[in-house]
């Protein structure tokens, strides 16, 4: 069995508020941790059959579990793929783009938060190996090699962008934001 599918052995990570001052890996990883522990906060309490309800005509894939899905397998693109040149073990394929989204319709929500507690651990873990200014080792075509500093940055749109998607759609599910 890969550490994937292990249960969680770290306690999720408590959303802290990041430092008002600080130096710019501490700013860029203070806020990134802020809004993967947003995820968590935004699913708390919801009830597991609301989870897969996509209320979204135009995005039909577009549930909170979904979303914890998709954020999980970013995350291991980014700084597994591209970053450290590891295989991609992305379930989506050029045949089936959207996989991950639609997985997570049969995956319960507590899994899919475990599993991205788990890949925001190994983010952390690479992270603090590398230096800002470190290049990825795969440059995707037509954008060359990003940098870690990119990537974090990257991560902190994506991350924050999906958490106003999971404001809608937990106020949607059951009429509250999950705060």
């Amino acid at each position: 069995m890969d550490d994937h599918h292990m249960p969680l052995t770290v306690p999720p990570a408590p959303r802290v508020d990041p430092p008002t001052a600080a130096d710019e890996r501490t700013m860029l990883t203070s806020w990134l941790d802020w809004h993967r522990a947003t995820v968590r906060t935004k699913c708390a309490g919801l009830d597991p059959s609301l989870a897969t309800a996509a209320p979204l005509a135009t995005s039909p894939l577009m549930s909170v579990a979904g979303v914890v899905s998709h954020l999980c397998w970013v995350e291991h693109f980014w700084f597994e793929v591209v970053m450290l040149g590891m295989p991609d073990r992305l379930p989506s394929s050029p045949g089936n783009p959207d996989r991950e989204w639609r997985a997570a319709a049969t995956t319960p929500l507590s899994e899919l938060l475990e599993d991205h507690e788990r890949q925001a651990a190994r983010s952390r873990t690479i992270t603090a190996r590398l230096e800002l200014g470190s290049s990825a080792r795969v440059a995707l075509p037509g954008q060359g090699r990003m940098t870690l500093r990119w990537v974090l940055v990257h991560m902190l749109e994506e991350t924050a962008r999906h958490n106003g998607h999971l404001d809608l759609l937990r106020e949607t599910a059951d009429g509250t934001t999950g705060e």
